[in-house]
């Protein structure tokens, strides 16, 4: 039976490609990551050809059947679509039938042919082949879900595409992409090179997903082998807290990892005050958390202000401790905390559109941000346990504390506004199930 554009759009993959077929020769052959292809079979000259036509939906049921004919057409009056594809010389025995057929007639096919190829950015119509991936990529993930798209474009087709654009997937090597960021770094873009390199990660990790390829060979190479983060001093913005937050509650970390890396933005504390954290410190009565002296850098004990999201929060870390002492505990043993680069390697974990930073710049993205927005510098410089010299130094701790609270409060409300940005992600109600411990 001839198919129908319903019947395509329903077909789904399996584990093992398998075929449909359409009339003439023409059949679609859906792929086990659910790629669907166009290809045709003919004779030429008693010998069988196949020719791959394009991707459905890119290229419709009534294109397909059109491209179909045309190339019937042609292998009837003894040309090979798929040489004239490949470019191929034709053969002198042709020239004969060129002039019959009419040379207008093949150069406008050929021009067509190559026109749709171009326009839909197909160019190389092979299975699995680096160039019609990463479009399917950038369609279906990048473009909807990054704001920055269209640089991730002009990178692609700057600097990918001519170095492994034809290349299949599985051939990809770490060679190549070194190759690609060592030269994009001799035009003096070292910053570019980094961002090359992260492009081409998520690109791979995308093709490991759909079972196109087992290896990313970008992973594969660190870094700070290629660039090191400029020294701006990182500082996430607003944009780049919502892709992080989402991203983390989005992986396959533990759910605790994803509440503790919460934790350390909404906090302002640093890393190993966190992870070594014991529920003793933690006071849900009055919201705060008592940071003991001997665990400060400056040896003077911390109050943390608690905001409603924090303490719900900690209240599912509690459920999550088994009735370990530690707000954090190891995987492996309750009697200990989890390791002091756990957090790191969770961030690693993440493919992310965002440069290089490290956990301790969540501290500095914090301060930025409520700088930007006006609040007193006092109050940030406690909340980051900074000693703050002279008679300032000696203000009102009292006020000190409330305003604090206050302003770790807009903190929390901010940072949960870059998060939802009108996307779903599932993290929690933390801020209206803490709510009631607090008012407490």
């Amino acid at each position: 039976m001839a198919l129908t554009d319903t019947k395509i759009k329903n077909l789904k993959p399996a584990e093992k490609a398998y075929q449909e077929s359409d009339e003439l020769g023409l059949f679609i052959e859906i792929m086990p990551g659910g790629t669907k292809v166009w290809r045709l079979r003919y004779r030429i000259l008693g010998k069988q050809e196949k020719i791959t036509l394009g991707h459905y939906p890119i290229f419709g049921l009534a294109e397909a059947r059109s491209w179909r004919d045309e190339c019937k057409l042609l292998a009837k009056r003894g040309l090979s679509p798929m040489g004239l594809k490949r470019g191929d010389l034709i053969a002198n025995h042709h020239q004969a039938i060129i002039k019959e057929l009419g040379e207008l007639f093949v150069a406008k096919w050929c021009a067509e042919t190559v026109n749709k190829m171009r326009i839909k950015e197909l160019d190389r119509l092979v299975d699995n082949n680096v160039e019609v991936f990463a479009h399917q990529w950038y369609e279906e993930i990048v473009k909807p879900n990054n704001k920055r798209h269209l640089t991730i474009l002009r990178v692609l087709e700057k600097d990918v595409f001519p170095a492994i654009g034809n290349l299949q997937i599985t051939d990809v090597n770490v060679t190549d992409v070194i190759g690609i960021t060592d030269k994009i770094k001799n035009r003096g873009s070292d910053q570019m090179a980094l961002q090359t390199r992260n492009i081409l990660k998520r690109l791979f990790s995308y093709a490991i997903a759909r079972q196109k390829t087992q290896f990313n060979p970008a992973a594969a190479i660190e870094g700070r082998f290629i660039a090191q983060a400029k020294s701006r001093d990182v500082s996430l913005t607003s944009d780049e807290i919502g892709r992080l937050l989402r991203s983390v509650y989005q992986s396959s970390m533990r759910r605790s990892n994803k509440l503790a890396l919460h934790l350390l933005i909404l906090t302002m504390v640093r890393k190993t005050q966190l992870t070594e954290a014991r529920w003793d410190e933690i006071d849900f009565e009055k919201a705060e958390w008592i940071i003991p002296a001997g665990r400060m850098k400056k040896d003077k004990t911390q109050v943390v202000s608690l905001c409603r999201q924090a303490i719900a929060m900690l209240n599912e870390l509690k459920g999550l401790s088994s009735d370990s002492e530690w707000v954090l505990p190891s995987r492996h043993s309750l009697i200990k905390p989890i390791s002091h680069t756990t957090l790191n390697a969770a961030i690693r974990t993440l493919e992310l559109d965002i440069q290089q930073f490290v956990i301790h710049d969540f501290r500095r993205t914090a301060s930025t941000h409520l700088h930007e927005a006006g609040f007193n510098s006092d109050w940030i410089e406690k909340c980051l346990a900074h000693e703050i010299k002279g008679i300032r130094g000696v203000y009102n701790k009292a006020q000190y504390a409330e305003h604090r609270r206050e302003m770790l409060q807009w903190w929390a409300d901010f940072v949960d506004s870059q998060i939802e940005e009108g996307r779903k992600v599932i993290i929690g109600r933390f801020g209206q199930a803490g709510s009631s411990s607090i008012a407490q």
